[in-house]
């Protein structure tokens, strides 16, 4: 079992934000005055790394001027702010409904404590774990929407704008949602793709339900336009690129298995998921470059004179880890299967998906973990990230030198020309 687990040195991140993106995040608070209920969905793997924070102060503006408190659902009424009088289509139903999508990349036992410290938090939203793959989770979700458009049995109509994150899933869960809603057979109505930016515009009005009216539309992923500086920066740039949210070939291949290693030795440091593909009988191992030698000749890649193609070695772990290791990944047990060894070493580290990290001390290490204590580390990893993302907006981190370059010349630009209109006007008046 491996004690010591060093984090892996990573690249700075890349600026990967597309003008479509940037068109999108602009229109996104005209889209939500004819929305209902947003359906931001999430990777599960990635459960915090995947929120877009620049959704939400839109999203916060459209609860309030739907007399929503910002941390309950109880609609609040407010002199200040009207209700938008029409019932359905701009009205007083307003719901947030965070899809966790994939779930079955991840160990089922974190589900529920996750679920659960994360509506302690943010009472507002509605936390639904779900997997295309599974029809219970899409059955589900669709009588979900179902029963918030009955609520209001005079709206004409419900409105859901699905957001995300690039490549979480969104076009495909809308097409199997339809199935669920629609009578009879329903065709594939929007395209998918596993390379991110698929999407690229608004999609047209989808009829996912036609008893209630239930439609919705598919928008395009948007990524941080600045994913941040240091470490903070280069580990959430490394996630989204693992999971294929940033473009391929923005990064070396090497530095995502050396993560990924990583990662998977902190959710099973006993048995991770890649000795699988290592000859039988192989340890677990922290060197990357150990690691895709014995991969490479495993495979029989070689280059000649017998030496190691790491590189093909490396995009074809990559590649196994999204097709199938992941999943493998998912069957993680939940406890070790024996006490931590009495070594200099106090605690192992443990995880669930790639955003939770907690130490098991010697005296955790016990044949059950009551969900309870698992809810509250995980609750604890939550806040931490909340805490640091905070931080980290005060400090500036969230915007790169080049944007703070661009905002104040855009900013120059626009004191010229207020001065130059002042100039014009008191040169009028003074014929």
């Amino acid at each position: 079992m491996l004690l010591s687990i060093p984090f892996p040195h990573l690249p700075s991140p890349p600026s990967w934000f597309p003008g479509h993106m940037n068109r999108f995040t602009k229109q996104l608070p005209a889209l939500l005055s004819r929305t209902d209920i947003v359906l931001e969905l999430r990777d599960s793997r990635l459960p915090l790394t995947s929120i877009n924070h620049n959704f939400e102060g839109a999203i916060s503006k459209w609860r309030a001027e739907r007399g929503m408190l910002t941390n309950s659902l109880q609609p609040r009424r407010d002199a200040a702010v009207e209700p938008s009088p029409v019932s359905g289509y701009g009205g007083m139903t307003c719901e947030r409904i965070i899809v966790l999508n994939k779930r079955d990349l991840v160990p089922e036992w974190g589900m529920e404590p996750f679920r659960r410290a994360m509506a302690a938090r943010f009472p507002e939203q509605v936390i639904h774990f779900a997997s295309c793959n599974r029809r219970e989770d899409i059955r589900s979700l669709s009588a979900l929407l179902v029963n918030i458009a009955k609520r209001n049995p005079h709206a004409t109509e419900t409105n859901v704008l699905v957001v995300g994150m690039p490549n979480v899933g969104k076009s495909t869960l809308l097409n199997s949602l339809r199935s669920f809603g629609i009578w009879g057979r329903t065709p594939k109505a929007l395209q998918t793709s596993a390379q991110p930016g698929h999407t690229r515009a608004l999609s047209n009005r989808l009829k996912i339900s036609e008893d209630p009216l239930v439609y919705s539309y598919d928008t395009p992923g948007v990524m941080l336009p600045f994913l941040g500086k240091g470490d903070e920066g280069a580990e959430r740039g490394v996630k989204l690129a693992l999971i294929a949210g940033i473009k391929e070939g923005l990064y070396d291949v090497e530095a995502l298995v050396a993560y990924l290693l990583y990662r998977l030795n902190i959710l099973d440091p006993v048995s991770p998921a890649y000795l699988r593909v290592l000859p039988p009988g192989t340890a677990p191992t922290t060197s990357v470059s150990a690691f895709l030698e014995q991969l490479a000749r495993r495979l029989g890649m070689l280059l000649r004179g017998g030496e190691c193609d790491t590189v093909r070695a490396a995009k074809w772990f990559v590649e196994w880890w999204r097709r199938e290791g992941g999943l493998l990944s998912a069957a993680a047990p939940r406890t070790l299967p024996s006490a931590v060894p009495a070594t200099g070493h106090d605690s192992v580290r443990r995880g669930w998906g790639f955003d939770l990290e907690w130490s098991v001390e010697k005296s955790d290490s016990v044949p059950t973990v009551a969900a309870s204590v698992l809810e509250h580390r995980m609750g604890e990893c939550i806040d931490e990230f909340m805490e640091r993302t905070r931080e980290y907006e005060r400090q500036g981190g969230t915007v790169s030198e080049t944007q703070v370059k661009k905002r104040t010349w855009e900013e120059k630009l626009a004191r010229r020309a207020a001065k130059s209109k002042a100039k014009f006007i008191a040169r009028k008046k003074g014929f």
